[in-house]
């Protein structure tokens, strides 16, 4: 896989903020690659969600993404791709990544600003409302995760592909308590998209909705919640946190990201590089050829 080791180009504003009332919109503004997640975007994220945070007309906060797709995950393959830039440390108190050689980099990394940005979101003292169309891939699935609630149109998707790496899900491992034990697995073993209306059915998203009502019903649903008080939801927010907290979901996290780190060793000493030699072109293309057969089975079984 080839690497962005120069200057990144400037894409202006790859977060969008506005308020709409008491409701703040931040929007993923990367369309051209699906809204892939790089480090500038991460920290545009947290300071839009701080921004929200810090505002006291803002009751509750609605995390979107523009053009066709909510997000294609982390960015592993565009050219802003930024893993080599230093950027000030928001959620972790660690060192600096870049000049750290093998495992020391990607463990700082990746405990700032993808398990620990995702812990210090979900924290946020304010509902947040991921609105979800399109592709939700792999480190999107870690952002929408990280709201508290989930409005999805019919024609969104989701997936964590990155099983075919060698590597037990995103560092954000969510998987059992978001879907359930047995459908975590099958959505990790298989790699394959689940919808929508599976989603909804496995109690992963809140509402489904047509695509034309996306928007519509997002916000209304939002303006409802609006009229309770601040401090009541911040308070009933931490408790339902501290509670999925006790049902073991922080300390898992911990647990699995040392086994997600170990196989980013693993392959790195075992093969080409720490991704198990895919990149975002194999792995769509992975995707692609499991939809492909499992569609010919399908149309052969009639």
């Amino acid at each position: 896989m080839s690497e962005q080791l120069g200057p990144i180009p400037d894409e202006g504003d790859v977060v969008r903020y506005e308020k709409r009332g008491p409701i703040a919109v931040v929007t993923l503004n990367r369309p051209d690659y699906r809204n892939a997640q790089n480090s500038v975007m991460t920290y545009a994220l947290d300071a839009a969600f701080v921004r929200a945070v810090e505002d006291p007309e803002v009751k509750v906060i609605v995390l979107g993404g523009a053009g066709k797709h909510f997000s294609a995950g982390h960015d592993i393959g565009t050219p802003g791709r930024d893993h080599h830039i230093s950027y000030e440390n928001k959620a972790v108190m660690w060192w600096d990544h870049v000049d750290r050689p093998g495992g020391d980099q990607r463990f700082a990394r990746e405990s700032e600003v993808y398990l620990g940005m995702c812990r210090r979101w979900r924290e946020i003292p304010k509902p947040t409302i991921a609105m979800v169309q399109g592709a939700c891939i792999a480190g999107a699935l870690m952002l929408a995760w990280a709201c508290d609630m989930i409005v999805a149109s019919e024609d969104a998707f989701f997936s964590d592909p990155v099983v075919r790496m060698g590597i037990p899900g995103v560092e954000y491992f969510a998987h059992p308590w978001v879907l359930g034990p047995r459908r975590a697995k099958e959505v990790l073993f298989t790699g394959e998209r689940f919808t929508a209306a599976q989603a909804y059915e496995w109690g992963m998203v809140n509402r489904v909705v047509d695509r034309a009502d996306l928007e519509t019903e997002t916000f209304a649903l939002a303006e409802k919640i609006a009229e309770m008080p601040s401090f009541g939801l911040a308070l009933t927010k931490k408790a339902v946190n501290q509670c999925e907290d006790l049902m073991g979901m922080r300390a898992g996290m911990d647990s699995v990201f040392g086994l997600h780190h170990f196989a980013h060793a693993h392959n790195a000493e075992a093969g080409t590089d720490p991704l198990g030699g895919m990149n975002a072109k194999s792995m769509k293309a992975a995707a692609a050829s499991r939809e492909s057969t499992a569609a010919t089975n399908n149309d052969g079984a009639k």
